[in-house]
């Protein structure tokens, strides 16, 4: 999904940029004229929507005289779209799921950079939202998007299957994983009845990204070049990955038995269909899990780090949806007003994190009594607060290094590309090349 959205919204930039963080203007907002800004938004669920409109109406019952006209169901190749043209048409605040895009959101100035607005409302970012979440929404040095909401990344694992394998405890490091994945599986001539872990990069959340935020890579060295093929961390993830591929089967009879699995998003996922007794997911499988109650006891734990990493343990992979003022807009003092509201208002983060099962996108929220949780919601809010937890950084062409290095790993994992090495060696020459084109 961020491969073709970043595809789509990369071809949208290339032709023109989309416009400048001066370009924009202020309004009479706070002398208490009466404004309307249009807000562009990706929720389309009803829960989600009616989550975010009783969001907007808190707002607007705090600010009387700005009104929120809000556009739900928008994907970033239309918000670009609508950027591009500007106009009265045009949105005055912008959400995205796709913080991917954070990076060509920021280099072609379609939002504004809001730190002259965090300055002059007297909030310091990093006080305010954990290190990970605010990575993802900023871009060489240009804060042009915050955090509003999260998802964060654990292990869930059946407690019943764990209990038969005689496991007291959740694996904490790699060496433990793979012991515990071999004891869950059982074989079933060349399938299996139950697999300890799907560790193939198809297998929904098992991707590269994911499984490298348990070691901490950085993908771009202080030069702005991709290191991944420098950074010992990411051919140790690779490696992992295809040991444990190796020892559950190896990856043709993996493969087979991935094709038999459900939907990700439906009561067939396989974690809830017990044809997998561990995953890697995030917060809101807990949501999934409490709705169609499967027919075992299960628990969630950070996912297992690295064992020379083992200090780290608690860590995790986040990302989130990002918020951000649009530079076209000519009613900015309104717009910066309900981003401030929507991503530092304590009550707000909690009550639509609560609402929509998402993790809370600041320190406040993420301590809030008001929070709703319980100890396998809590997990995730652990990841969150974590110092060590991570993600992808932003990148002028968007997610298009994740998808070269997901495409290495298909070549890895199979077979294709024996020689780890030479395969970053490559990919890291053309994530390099790509940027460079982009620019």
């Amino acid at each position: 999904m961020a491969a073709v959205a970043g595809g789509a919204v990369l071809a949208l930039f290339a032709s023109a940029c989309t416009g400048s963080s001066e370009s924009g203007g202020s309004d009479d907002s706070a002398s208490g004229k009466d404004v309307t800004i249009t807000f562009w938004h990706g929720w389309s669920q009803d829960s989600e929507v009616k989550a975010i409109n009783d969001t907007i109406a808190a707002f607007e019952r705090a600010h009387p005289n700005i009104h929120v006209k809000p556009v739900g169901n928008v994907a970033d190749d239309k918000v670009n779209q609508a950027l591009r043209a500007g106009g009265d048409d045009a949105p005055d605040v912008v959400s995205s799921f796709t913080t991917n895009n954070v990076g060509m959101f920021c280099s072609t100035k379609a939002f504004v950079d809001l730190k002259p607005q965090l300055q002059k409302s007297g909030i310091d970012p990093a006080r305010t939202f954990p290190a990970a979440m605010l990575d993802y929404t900023r871009f060489q040095g240009n804060q042009c998007s915050l955090p509003l909401l999260g998802d964060a990344y654990g292990l869930y694992y059946n407690k019943k299957a764990f209990a038969a394998a005689g496991i007291a405890n959740p694996p904490k490091t790699f060496s433990e994983f793979a012991d515990d994945a071999k004891k869950l599986t059982i074989a079933d001539g060349d399938s299996y009845k139950q697999l300890g872990f799907m560790p193939l990069y198809h297998g929904y959340e098992s991707t590269t990204e994911h499984f490298l935020g348990q070691y901490g890579a950085t993908y771009f060295g202080a030069d702005g070049k991709s290191n991944l093929a420098t950074d010992p961390k990411v051919a140790a993830m690779l490696n992992w990955q295809k040991g444990l591929v190796d020892q559950l089967g190896g990856y043709a009879r993996l493969d087979k038995y991935r094709a038999t699995f459900g939907e990700e998003f439906s009561a067939k996922n396989p974690f809830q269909t017990g044809q997998v007794a561990m995953a890697i997911d995030g917060e809101w499988r807990t949501a999934s899990l409490a709705e169609n109650k499967p027919d075992f006891d299960w628990a969630t734990a950070p996912f297992p780090v690295p064992d020379d990493q083992a200090a780290s343990y608690g860590r995790g992979y986040q990302t989130g949806t990002i918020v951000g003022i649009a530079s076209t807009s000519k009613k900015q003092a309104a717009a910066w007003e309900f981003v401030k509201f929507l991503t530092t208002d304590t009550d707000a983060v909690v009550d639509f994190a609560n609402a929509i099962h998402n993790v809370p996108s600041t320190f406040d929220a993420l301590s809030s009594p008001k929070l709703v949780s319980d100890p396998s919601f809590k997990t995730f809010l652990d990841v969150a607060k974590n110092p060590n937890s991570g993600t992808t950084p932003a990148s002028v062409n968007g997610g298009g290094y994740i998808v070269s290095l997901q495409n290495l790993g298909y070549d890895i994992e199979s077979g294709k590309q024996t020689d780890v090495q030479a395969g970053l060696a490559a990919t890291a020459k053309q994530i390099d090349t790509d940027i460079a084109q982009a620019k």
